[in-house]
């Protein structure tokens, strides 16, 4: 978590979940974050939930399979905050 200082951890019925609200100055970057995101979801073939509005993003990562956190949520959040900052 120090690595990932501006995600917050979450637990929603008894599943840690890891979140972070990005924001922007609309809806059409919202959007076109949101598809970046999916593309790399679908790249590593790990998903995460997504909630766009208009000037922010919510992107939630925790792995279904094992009902909480795994390393990889966490490695999926940096590459997450890369996309973010431009580094695709």
């Amino acid at each position: 978590m120090q690595q990932l200082p501006d995600w917050q951890l979450h637990e929603r019925a008894g599943v840690w979940q890891l979140e972070r609200m990005f924001k922007f100055a609309n809806f059409v970057q919202s959007l076109e974050f949101t598809n970046r995101v999916g593309a790399l979801a679908e790249e590593h073939g790990h998903h995460p939930a997504l909630l766009t509005e208009w000037g922010r993003v919510t992107v939630t990562w925790w792995t279904h399979k094992i009902g909480g956190l795994h390393n990889n949520d966490f490695v999926m959040a940096a590459k997450t905050d890369r996309l973010h900052a431009g580094g695709g």
